[in-house]
């Protein structure tokens, strides 16, 4: 069985778990919208910076579902794209579907 296969099917491979890519302009931007937070809850009232974090964590929310919706679209496009390899894979010759107009996958 094919190890990626394999690892998934045995829970050491979980897609959905992924490593953050913090680069250098990355981690400017966070610490700029950290020292803004910050910034606007030290002028706020306590109920102020009560509903600034519940803005915050509908904001989240919000990007989870956007999230979400964006991987199922990618998941379906990459399946429908490993559908038309197999596909022309299997009806013949893989470099006559390499070449001629379109890479014979229209």
């Amino acid at each position: 069985m094919n190890s990626t296969l394999k690892n998934l099917y045995y829970g050491n491979f979980r897609p959905f778990e992924r490593k953050v890519n913090r680069t250098v302009e990355n981690n400017a931007l966070h610490k700029v919208i950290h020292e803004e937070e910050h910034y606007f809850a030290q002028k706020m009232s306590t109920d102020d910076v009560k509903r600034f974090e519940q803005l915050k964590n509908l904001y989240t929310e919000a990007n989870a579902y956007e999230e979400e919706d964006a991987f199922a679209y990618g998941f379906s496009l990459a399946t429908l794209l490993m559908s038309a390899v197999f596909t022309n894979t299997r009806e013949g010759d893989l470099d006559s579907g390499l070449s001629g107009s379109g890479g014979g996958y229209e």
